[in-house]
């Protein structure tokens, strides 16, 4: 029997699946970690001897595949990897890091945005602070202690260094990772405007997420009990293997993620992107999965809340019936989408004396969010919507979902698998053919 592993790696922890060809899931494993502070200003750089985050990422990683049973990992015929978007670091041609990684959030690269926007079009994709090519411009720009050797290091994407760990071949990454380094999925190329930035790195040879990009090592074969002939695939980020995990595969069909903020993404035949609303799209074969991300959501109900209060409180409302109230629920000011606006201040009045009223009025002002996003992104030309899949804490909710299905107009349902390193595992045995 073949299997199929796949890993996914979160900010402060990492998961594993191994499934066969029909899906079904034959081992699981999780590691968590502690992600150390490395502030915001000074040049994160690993001194000889330092090991720093990549080490607790390695000591995840081996500590996941040692927890898969070994009458598993012997019959496992491909791996493949999923890391958070825009985490990257920079190595040397052994493959070690000489930075501590910027994670996905660090937003260090504003301080060369105006560099940025001198070379790469307006409304890319890349023009975010926290994009991965803003990174490594900040490297390249402002780390002295690496900038007299930068054409000499590989920056490569938490996902690439982690294959790299399995399979030994350094500057690989795929067309998803590498989409706010500026690569262009459509064109599967850099564009030149890219090599106007003076003393840049090895750019990551792109690869389709999932294409098979070597064989195990030796070591790791023997290390772990793997097949030989076992392949490592070129990986994804997290939110696209959640994607993948959730069975969402037709034009029209999106995923709406219901945690801390609404996350939409939607999938189509015709690529969207603006900058402004931070809407891009990624290729997933011959489709586009384009989407955006709001800053309401569960943060906002947890706010006025507990866990209790939404599930008990929640039996009340009645679905079919439209809250008269209008809010915009958010933490604090700013909105980027639906609404580009960095000052819109949360609308949370008038507040009724029944918390039922407040709650169905909260849930009925984030859905209206929720089909706003997708009426935004018809407008920029994606697919229309069919139906909506529903992951995160918000998706327990039935009555939650009773409203979004009424403002969305499409049908609303809870997939069976919303794991990322269900999504990877996915990927792993697409790429080898079964």
């Amino acid at each position: 029997m073949n299997l199929y592993l796949g890993i996914d790696f979160g900010t402060s922890g990492a998961r594993a699946v191994a499934i066969d060809s029909a899906g079904t899931p034959h081992a699981q494993a999780s590691c968590a970690f502690e992600v150390p502070a490395t502030g915001t200003g000074k040049m994160p750089v690993l001194q000889e001897g330092e090991r720093g985050l990549p080490a607790l990422w390695e000591t995840a990683l081996f500590s996941l595949i040692e927890q898969i049973p070994p009458e598993v990992r012997r019959q496992l015929r491909a791996i493949a990897i999923d890391g958070t978007s825009s985490t990257v670091l920079l190595c040397g041609s052994d493959g070690v890091p000489v930075t501590e990684p910027l994670l996905y959030s660090d937003a260090r690269g504003a301080e060369v945005m105006e560099s940025l926007r001198a070379v790469a079009p307006a409304n890319h994709t890349v023009l975010s602070a926290t994009s991965s090519l803003a990174k490594l411009l900040w490297w390249v720009k402002c780390g002295d202690e690496i900038q007299r050797s930068t054409t000499g290091k590989y920056l490569l994407h938490q996902a690439d260094w982690l294959g790299f760990l399995l399979h030994g071949k350094l500057g690989v990454s795929d067309y998803h990772n590498a989409l706010k380094l500026g690569y262009d999925p459509e064109t599967l190329r850099y564009p030149d405007w890219i090599y106007q930035i003076d003393s840049l790195p090895h750019l990551p040879e792109i690869v389709k997420p999932g294409e098979p990009v070597g064989e195990v090592t030796a070591e790791i074969a023997s290390r772990f009990g793997l097949r030989r002939d076992c392949a490592v695939c070129a990986g994804t980020t997290d939110s696209i293997a959640a994607f993948l995990a959730s069975g969402a595969e037709s034009p029209g069909e999106a995923v709406t993620s219901l945690g801390s903020t609404l996350v939409l993404k939607l999938l189509s035949r015709t690529r969207a992107d603006d900058a402004r609303y931070g809407i891009y799209s990624h290729r997933l074969g011959d489709l586009w999965l384009t989407g955006g991300a709001s800053n309401t959501g569960g943060a906002v109900l947890r706010q006025f809340f507990t866990d209790a209060e939404l599930e008990s409180l929640s039996r009340h409302i009645d679905p079919d019936r439209e809250s008269p109230l209008d809010y915009y629920p958010l933490t604090k000011p700013g909105e980027r989408f639906p609404i580009n606006d960095s000052q819109l201040q949360p609308r949370l009045q008038p507040r009724p004396d029944e918390p039922v009223e407040f709650l169905h009025g909260l849930l009925e002002s984030m859905a209206r969010i929720e089909a706003r996003g997708y009426q935004l992104l018809r407008e920029l030309g994606a697919t229309a919507l069919t139906r909506v899949y529903t992951a995160g804490g918000g998706a327990k909710n039935p009555a939650w979902r009773g409203i979004r299905e009424r403002h969305l107009g499409v049908p609303v349902s809870v997939p069976v698998r919303v794991e990322a390193a269900y999504g990877s595992a996915l990927l792993a045995m697409r790429g080898v053919g079964n």
